[in-house]
């Protein structure tokens, strides 16, 4: 897709502080090896959305900026544990991450599952820094309980975890639209809405103005599944930098074997409208890089 000059080098410069700050805040001097094995998960690849997401709301509410760059680098440190650990034999055994073998087949299950857990408890210590550390002074007490309430409900039994439960309970059984809806919005959706809100903690908001951005989070969360469903069915594993056609493969239920491919395409497109039409509802005047990331997940192509 052709992205505005200006949102793209806005993009870039976001994304270079994002590689640079997990650069700096994932140890490599971890023991046995544990260090190079959280790198190799987080580093050097993936779409960064989630800080992009975290970065544009803080933006939006005029948020501080360093506790917006360690909620996306906690926020992204959570998605890529997951990421390690649904890629493991006893989830979904894929061999390919981000064009690259999967951190199991490079370091061994157990490796993986340790830096998985070593990852997802990173996430809570970059928002708790210690006092004189980067960021610290942004980041009141209030401010770091909030942001770490949020994270852990995004990611816990209610959200992340509790979608990939009923995600696995799924493989080779019949859902509806609506129980899809549910899995995915827990799934995938609930980290992305929780970037969202997570940037827009680091500011003010009013309650109308948090609602609509949680609205937007929620679209854009569902969204980007139902393209990410399409995606796996019309492109190579080339193009998407991890094995295409899995879910088929699985007999998982998806947006296109629920619905069909082109209805899926025109529930992305519902879903973009909606997510538009919550951030006119918020009344933020520099909303324009959340508009410009909800047409990213739609039009993406990998």
């Amino acid at each position: 897709m052709n992205l505005p000059a200006d949102f793209t080098a806005w993009m870039r410069q976001a994304l270079a502080d994002a590689e640079a700050a997990l650069e700096r805040w994932v140890p490599a001097d971890a023991p046995a090896g544990l260090g190079e094995a959280m790198r190799y998960g987080v580093l050097d690849g993936g779409k960064r959305l989630r800080p992009l997401l975290v970065r544009a709301a803080a933006e939006a509410v005029h948020g501080a900026p360093i506790a917006a760059l360690r909620a996306g680098v906690a926020v992204e440190l959570i998605h890529a544990y997951s990421l390690v650990h649904d890629d493991m034999p006893c989830m979904d055994n894929d061999v390919l991450r981000r064009g690259k073998p999967t951190v199991h087949v490079r370091y061994g299950e157990a490796g993986a599952m340790l830096a998985g857990d070593a990852m997802q408890a990173l996430a809570f210590e970059v928002l708790t820094p210690e006092p004189g550390a980067d960021g610290a002074q942004e980041m009141a007490p209030a401010l770091q309980a909030r942001l770490c309430a949020l994270l852990a409900r995004a990611a816990g039994h209610a959200g992340m975890a509790g979608g990939q439960a009923i995600d696995l309970a799924s493989i080779g059984r019949s859902l509806d639209e609506a129980q899809l809806r549910d899995m995915h919005r827990r799934k995938t959706g609930a980290l992305l809405q929780c970037s969202v809100l997570m940037g827009a903690a680091t500011g003010s908001t009013t309650a109308a103005q948090w609602a609509a951005l949680a609205d937007y989070g929620d679209a854009i969360g569902v969204a980007f599944q139902v393209v990410d469903d399409i995606l796996d069915v019309t492109q190579g594993s080339d193009k998407l930098g991890k094995t295409a056609g899995k879910d088929l493969e699985q007999d998982k239920p998806t947006y296109v074997t629920v619905l069909g491919l082109e209805a899926a395409r025109a529930e992305a497109k519902r879903l973009h409208a909606q997510a538009l039409a919550a951030l006119q509802r918020s009344g933020l005047p520099d909303r324009e890089h959340l508009k410009q990331l909800a047409d990213m997940v739609v039009d993406r192509e990998h």
